[in-house]
């Protein structure tokens, strides 16, 4: 009798105490496993263009059985890479993260720095510095950083990107790891001792085995070129090519091209890149044990490769179509991977990019539409002859970079000069530029609430710390670039139309032409996952696209 009443008090205690810790950081309605996926410089109108030609079970499988928003935007300038993967994992804009650009010119140091530099840290994986990377200049979180807090570090992130700025941004400050591709003579996935002392050893095999070696073949398109209609002619005068070929035309035999090409790098400027990366991708689905409890993991993938192409060949290329066929192909393969290992309906993905690209300026003067290239020499010419005649010297000016000028604070204060005198004055002679469309000052950015517009999206993108004293925007289509190869970084819609597509469990099937915007990403998917938000996400969850 005792030992029964002993247990029945036992039994009492235990429903009355605390729910466990690992039921407190569960909820079987949540996805096992996230996977946000970046494709480097993706158009939106990719989707579109090339739709005939992908298969069933890639990009078609995303748009038709998952949520489609079409009419999804960046709401900020620069468009770019470091500033792109931030936006869509901390759920805002520069303005908060602080990723300003890739590089950008530090007021404090007086020097350039890289969005992902940390010389604090070493490298692991590769005696080069390429390693000496992390995420200590992103000065909020991100959504799987609050997922790991959540679940009490019980799930776990891993970030994948050819390029370091792609695998680490998105991972977050609290990641498990963070992989990058270091081309060159290595060609090896690496890290830096900010996430570990060592490489696992699912990593190492993968680096040992010829997986890399195994892309430095011949590069022909996936079918008969004849069938490419969708892109421009193979031969043109827009695109840049290889060292050691004569023209930017298919085959590429990138073995024999190889050492006049970066090595290792470049596997970057193919779809074979890509390809390792999804390779690479699944390889950590394994090696980590992804999506096989109860309890989210966050898997983030940065496709970089299409960037690469689209950089060297143009955004008509037959070589950017042949990239995005195999993605697609790369996509399918990643997707019914993830349906057996983590199980069909378990997992969740999302889809977009960290920019688009504008069409080369060159082919598009050749169709009489406004396009062009900025001639930095004779503006910079022009810019100090106007410094030294209305201040009596050129050293006002500190740096210019980003499509905008610094000014030394110091040296105005010295000489009694006000400082938005003096930003208003660049403005009204910059503006008189024949390629310069619109300036702005820092004074305008910190002082006026611009509802909409481009001033809208420049304050966006405005860092009161780190960004500069006078802001430019040139014309549409004109580009500070080489006559070869797209580009980005505007505000434009070439540039801020990017694809956004959700699939898995607890997505809804349809789509929407309402207009959506990167920030909105990061709320979505905490939303969906039940966490607390990113630190600064300004972005509002999509309702729409999460089941009831």
């Amino acid at each position: 009798m005792k030992k029964l009443l002993f247990s029945i008090i036992i039994l009492f205690c235990f429903l009355l105490s605390p729910i466990s810790s690992i039921s407190q950081t569960t909820d079987k309605s949540n996805p096992k496993l996230v996977i946000g996926i970046v494709v480097d410089q993706m158009r939106y109108d990719y989707l579109t263009r090339f739709y005939n030609k992908y298969g069933e079970g890639g990009f078609k499988r995303l748009m038709n059985e998952g949520f489609n928003c079409k009419n999804n935007h960046f709401n900020y300038v620069p468009t770019y890479t470091g500033p792109g993967h931030a936006s869509v994992y901390t759920g805002t804009t520069p303005k908060y993260h602080g990723i300003i650009s890739n590089n950008w010119y530090d007021k404090v140091s007086k020097a350039s720095v890289y969005c992902a530099q940390d010389d604090a840290v070493e490298s692991i994986g590769t005696t080069s510095r390429a390693g000496k990377m992390s995420p200590n200049k992103m000065q909020t979180t991100t959504f799987a950083d609050e997922n790991r807090l959540f679940t009490q570090k019980k799930g776990k992130t891993i970030g994948i990107a050819i390029k370091d700025r792609g695998a680490i941004l998105p991972a977050g400050h609290t990641a498990n790891a963070a992989y990058w591709f270091h081309g060159k003579d290595e060609g090896q996935w690496i890290t830096s001792t900010y996430y570990m002392e060592d490489l696992p050893k699912w990593v190492k095999d993968f680096n040992k085995s010829k997986t890399v070696k195994s892309y430095l073949k011949t590069w022909n398109t996936l079918y008969d070129i004849k069938t490419y209609v969708e892109s421009g002619d193979d031969l043109n005068d827009f695109e840049g090519g290889f060292k050691g070929k004569e023209t930017a035309t298919f085959p590429y035999d990138l073995k024999a091209l190889k050492e006049d090409n970066g090595g290792y790098d470049i596997l970057k400027t193919t779809p074979f890149g890509n390809s390792l990366t999804a390779d690479f991708a699944l390889a950590a689905i394994e090696g980590e044990d992804l999506g096989q409890d109860e309890i989210t993991d966050v898997l983030t993938v940065s496709f970089s490769c299409t960037d690469y192409v689209g950089h060297n060949f143009g955004v008509n290329s037959k070589e950017v179509e042949d990239t995005y066929l195999r993605l697609d192909k790369d996509l399918e393969r990643l997707l019914k991977v993830l349906d057996k290992k983590v199980g069909s309906g378990e997992y969740t993905v999302f889809l977009t990019a960290d920019h688009g690209a504008v069409d080369v300026p060159a082919y598009l003067k050749s169709l009489n539409v406004p396009a062009g290239y900025i001639d930095n020499s004779d503006m910079k010419t022009k810019f100090t002859e106007f410094m030294t005649k209305t201040y009596g010297t050129s050293d006002l000016v500190e740096n210019v970079s980003n499509n905008q000028v610094f000014l030394n604070r110091e040296k105005i204060k010295a000489l009694g000069l006000d400082l938005s005198v003096v930003q208003q004055t660049i403005v009204n002679e910059l503006i008189t530029y024949n390629d310069i469309d619109k300036a702005y000052t820092a004074q305008a950015m910190i002082s006026t609430s611009f509802p909409d517009g481009i001033e809208h999206m420049i304050q966006n993108g405005f860092n009161q710390k780190r960004s500069g004293d006078v802001i430019v925007v040139y014309n549409p289509a004109y580009i500070s670039y080489s006559h070869t190869g797209s580009t980005h970084g505007s505000g434009f819609n070439y540039d801020t139309h990017v694809p956004l597509l959700f699939y898995g469990k607890g997505v809804k099937q349809g789509s929407t032409v309402t207009r959506t915007v990167i920030p909105d990403i990061a709320p979505t998917m905490s939303a969906l996952l039940n966490i607390s938000f990113p630190s600064g996400a300004t972005g509002s969850p999509l309702e729409f696209v999460i089941k009831k």
